[in-house]
């Protein structure tokens, strides 16, 4: 309360001074927009989504275990001695207390999840601190606030949002790291001279004709797919065709042996004598 009470305060002092002093630049940023904008953040956060879900199946797993226990314990209870279940009782106590651990050591709130998150987002916030502090140098500006902080804004209008400008500063930055050509650090360079309103142009003709390309290969690749199927009705075709052929010239060259055959060893002629006599 105390925090959000200072907070107010600052901003009506600032108000007053804003006032008091035509001029005062004020702007601020969204730093879950910027987040949301940075890929090298949303790949790692989505590697620790991957992460979260493990342990959460590791979790669901010992508790089964746990359960399986207790019933096993209740199945079992009328034919074992006081000792024996005593001795029961405490090993499944001692599952549980392993499963809170478990818990509270991805999940608390010093836990895995929580120092992960921090090592994640740390990087970015850096970035973020030092980028508004070349824009606020470069452009003047007397305050810069994160709409996304624990603050009060009751209004901020959209002109005075320099999030896009950050997000722009991260994603060149990152660019500049991977270029390997000197094409590739040249075309960087230009597009780094390019003002923020000329960039979402460029941006924006590079979108379309990304979707334009799209569109152009699933189209090449339909007519690829349409010509590839007639090309194998046309082989199974002839594959039958030639199948067919091979068996009618084996039929026919099998029914010439026979007949060779047949002349060369004619069959014994019956004389009507059946080995009788008087």
């Amino acid at each position: 309360m105390k925090l959000k009470l200072f907070i107010l305060t600052a901003f009506l002092l600032i108000g007053n001074y804003a006032q008091a002093q035509r001029g005062v630049r004020i702007g601020y940023i969204d730093m879950e927009y910027i987040l949301e904008n940075v890929p090298e953040y949303q790949e790692a956060a989505t590697q620790l989504d991957g992460k979260v879900q493990q342990w959460k199946k590791d979790i669901e797993k010992r508790l089964s275990t746990v359960d399986q226990m207790k019933v096993n314990l209740s199945n079992e209870r009328v034919l074992l001695t006081k000792e024996l279940i005593e001795e029961r009782e405490e090993e499944i106590q001692i599952k549980q207390d392993e499963v809170l651990d478990y818990q509270q050591k991805r999940f608390g709130p010093n836990g895995d999840l929580a120092i992960q998150r921090r090592q994640l987002v740390q990087p970015v916030q850096d970035q973020v601190f030092n980028i508004v502090q070349e824009i606020a140098s470069g452009k003047k500006y007397d305050f810069i606030f994160d709409k996304s902080a624990d603050m009060v804004m009751l209004f901020a209008d959209q002109r005075n949002d320099i999030s896009d400008q950050v997000v722009r500063s991260i994603n060149r930055a990152a660019k500049r790291t991977q270029a390997t050509s000197k094409e590739d650090k040249k075309d960087i360079e230009q597009r780094e001279s390019l003002s923020l309103e000329e960039d979402a142009v460029v941006t924006e003709r590079e979108v379309a004709a990304e979707v334009k390309k799209t569109e152009r290969e699933a189209l090449l690749a339909a007519r690829q797919k349409t010509r590839d199927s007639v090309r194998a009705v046309k082989k199974a075709e002839y594959d039958a065709k030639r199948a067919r052929l091979l068996a009618e010239r084996q039929a026919r060259k099998d029914s010439t042996l026979a007949a060779r055959e047949k002349k060369r060893n004619p069959p014994a002629e019956d004389d009507g004598d059946d080995g009788g006599g008087i």
